[in-house]
């Protein structure tokens, strides 16, 4: 740093140093004036009108507490060799992160059990196990080593689905 730019530097933190008071007098005094005033009247609540109901009469009128029978999606039959995902099956969490953007960062033992440790881009932590499903390709995991999750995905192959192989690998 050139010796001007050091001089002109330490000249502005002295103007700053020289404004600064200590003395608070004035807005201790605002303070206390606006407590001691008086609060004003609360209005009071504005009168709530009466709902009036009616009875329900379902005479030729669909239950509303029974599904619509055409709004409910009716799972097709698997075409070809018989794979498909299951369109009943719940989705986890994991599931609505593609494959690449998730990462595996670990993972945990017990015995002969072994659980992966594995980040969403929002750096949430998720511990998986076979069985469990990750990535938008209904991949479910298959094995889990110490340096590895492997995975089975269902692809979409022109109205038919087909089986991939994938893996996510630790992240060192």
């Amino acid at each position: 740093m050139s010796p001007s730019a050091y001089f002109a530097m330490l000249a502005v933190m002295i103007v700053l140093v020289a404004c600064g008071s200590d003395d608070l007098t004035d807005l201790e005094e605002y303070a206390r004036q606006v407590k001691a005033r008086k609060p004003g009247p609360i209005d009071s609540l504005p009168a709530l009108e009466p709902i009036t109901g009616f009875p329900f009469e379902p005479e030729d009128r669909r239950d509303p507490f029974v599904p619509d029978r055409r709004s409910v999606a009716i799972p097709t039959a698997p075409v070809g060799d018989g794979i498909a995902p299951d369109p009943l099956r719940p989705k986890e969490e994991l599931e609505r992160f593609p494959l690449d953007t998730l990462t595996m960062v670990g993972t945990l033992a017990r015995g002969d059990l072994i659980w992966a440790l594995v980040t969403t881009p929002d750096r949430t932590l998720f511990q998986v196990s076979v069985g469990n499903y990750l990535g938008t390709n209904h991949g479910r995991i298959m094995r889990i080593t110490e340096e590895k999750i492997d995975l089975t995905e269902l692809v979409s192959a022109g109205g038919t689905w087909r089986e991939r192989r994938a893996t996510l690998a630790l992240n060192r």
